[in-house]
């Protein structure tokens, strides 16, 4: 409720004692008022995201003085196109040999990047990547690392192996290739594997590998348990390096799984003729990646768009589109979507249900004024008013205002107002300065038109402050230096006085007390101090001055 300036005025007197004080008050309540602001919300800038395809590269064992070429992937998953300016490697024993910089990658798509590994000596090297661009993560990097081998000795190429995730259940292969670097014959006497969930195929000793020939073999990790594992392949030979391991890692995952948000789609009143579109997002719920192969729909009416299988989803990862309802009559109408994918659930279906109806309702706000009157700043005041629907069901999907000063509450939405019936809604005006205000609310529906207004109006009124004037008649006792005043909290009696005027005498007879607590009550007195610095007792002057509430 608003409040308005008041004013109230309260007669004093007082007889003080030997001194023969006459003190005579009058309280005067007076108002001012305040002011807030606010501030603009900040805005987002658009920007791009590079995605390396792998986090590392491992060229295995190259004998000193060749070279060996690995490829990897670098992605653009952001809003932006990504322009890499340039690569640099800290070890002049790796080196790019592609793309020609700089190179410009559009908003999901992806460039290769060739690296070359020409080992100088025998022994381990590595080296770190960078890549440079204008993404939001400025440096992407990428390590790398080989094995320089020297003639004479056995290599295996990889040197090492990680399989990374693998779905329990399933499996992963790697070929390997064992090469003889030496002048001569060099004959392998075993070949093993061991670690939980790996295994050796094609390779049997003994073997003879003949100066300079290779053999290739496989090891496969097929994880039996949600868990990381490690192990070695290990060959044993009359090599200059009798014994060769290659180290091995992996962890098995649990299967994919996909899930649906919404898990049905109801799309309510749609006037025959009109479109109605609902946002479905399907995500990953397992551990391991998963892939969508079809998307389809039935039933009569029903659509969907923004989503091309094959789609891949890694764990966590989601995949958003649109369902949209076109009745072709005034009926019920159903259907389902239907996800096909290698998930643990490998068909997700998703009913979807709408009704066709055969008149454009017709949406009114009342009153089309809405005044909400005088408010004080620094409260709100609110109102009410009424959607009424015509002809037909009318779904409201949104209400918004014009100033910040005005909000709308009252209505759960999205809601459908059957036709003939209404709806209440109320608004709210906090109004942070004096001054008045107005705005527009407007309510978005499926109704003819889709649009319907309300003017709102306010004024913002200052917030009250008060201060108690009090005035009395001079001392008629000679010699009076000055007066002290005194003020006490007043609930059914005067409580303890305490001196209000600080340690100078009022050498007037007025004072003014704007220290005071609106809505509190007080009692008022004063005492007469002489050039001895005698001070004459002190009386209720007035009792229970009211302060107005705020």
């Amino acid at each position: 409720m608003a409040r308005g300036f008041r004013a109230s005025h309260a007669a004093i007197f007082l007889r003080a004692g030997n001194l023969g004080l006459i003190f005579l008050g009058l309280v005067t309540l007076v108002g001012c008022q305040g002011f807030s602001s606010t501030k603009p919300a900040d805005q987002q800038q658009q920007s791009g995201t590079l995605v390396l395809g792998s986090a590392s590269l491992e060229f295995g064992s190259v004998t000193a003085g060749t070279s060996k070429t690995l490829t990897t992937t670098v992605s653009n998953t952001g809003a932006a196109s990504v322009t890499i300016s340039s690569v640099a490697i800290s070890n002049q024993n790796f080196s790019l040999s592609g793309p020609s910089l700089p190179v410009t990658i559009a908003v999901g798509q992806n460039s290769t990047i060739s690296l070359v590994f020409i080992p100088n000596a025998a022994g381990a090297f590595s080296a770190t990547v960078s890549v440079s661009s204008n993404a939001s993560n400025v440096s992407t990097t990428l390590s790398l690392s080989g094995t320089g081998v020297a003639n004479g000795q056995l290599a295996l190429n990889p040197t090492s192996q990680s399989f990374g995730s693998v779905t329990v259940g399933s499996q992963s292969n790697q070929i390997v290739t064992l090469t003889n670097n030496s002048a001569s014959t060099v004959n392998i006497s075993q070949a093993s594997v061991s670690g939980t969930g790996f295994k050796l195929n094609g390779v049997t000793a003994p073997i003879a590998l003949n100066a300079s020939q290779s053999t290739t073999f496989t090891v496969t990790f097929a994880p039996q348990s949600t868990a990381p594992a490690s192990g070695s392949v290990t060959i044993t030979s009359d090599a200059p390096n009798p014994t060769l391991s290659m180290p091995l890692s992996g962890t098995g995952v649990a299967l994919a799984a996909l899930g649906s948000s919404p898990t049905s789609l109801a799309f309510g009143s749609v006037q025959v003729g009109n479109n109605q579109a609902l946002a479905e997002t399907v995500s990953n719920t397992g551990g391991s990646s998963l892939t969508l192969s079809q998307v389809g729909i039935s039933g009569t009416g029903f659509t969907l768009s923004g989503i091309t299988t094959p789609v891949t989803l890694t764990p966590g990862q989601s995949a958003s589109f649109s369902v949209s309802f076109t009745p072709q009559s005034a009926s019920s109408a159903s259907g389902s979507l239907t996800i096909t994918s290698n998930a643990s659930n490998p068909m997700l279906t998703i009913p979807v249900s709408g009704t066709g109806t055969a008149a454009a309702g017709q949406l009114t706000a009342n009153p089309s004024t809405l005044a909400l009157g005088s408010v004080v700043v620094g409260t709100s005041g609110t109102a009410s008013g009424s959607l009424n629907a015509i002809a037909a069901n009318v779904t409201v999907t949104a209400a918004s205002t014009n100033n910040s000063q005005f909000t709308v509450g009252g209505l759960a939405l999205p809601i459908t107002i059957p036709a003939g019936q209404s709806a209440p809604f109320t608004v709210t005006f906090s109004p942070p300065v004096a001054g008045a205000a107005s705005a527009t609310l407007t309510f978005t529906s499926n109704a003819q038109p889709a649009t319907a207004t309300e003017t709102l109006t306010g004024t913002g009124t200052p917030a009250p402050a008060h201060t108690v004037s009090l005035s009395w008649s001079a001392s008629s006792s000679s010699d009076i230096s000055g007066y002290n005043i005194y003020r006490a909290v007043y609930t059914s009696s005067c409580g303890s006085y305490s001196k209000i005027n600080g340690s100078t005498l009022d050498t007037v007879t007025t004072y003014s007390d704007s220290s005071v607590t609106d809505g509190a009550n007080y009692c008022y007195a004063t005492t007469a101090v002489n050039s001895s610095n005698e001070e004459s007792g002190y009386s209720n002057v007035v009792s229970d001055v009211q302060i107005p509430s705020p």
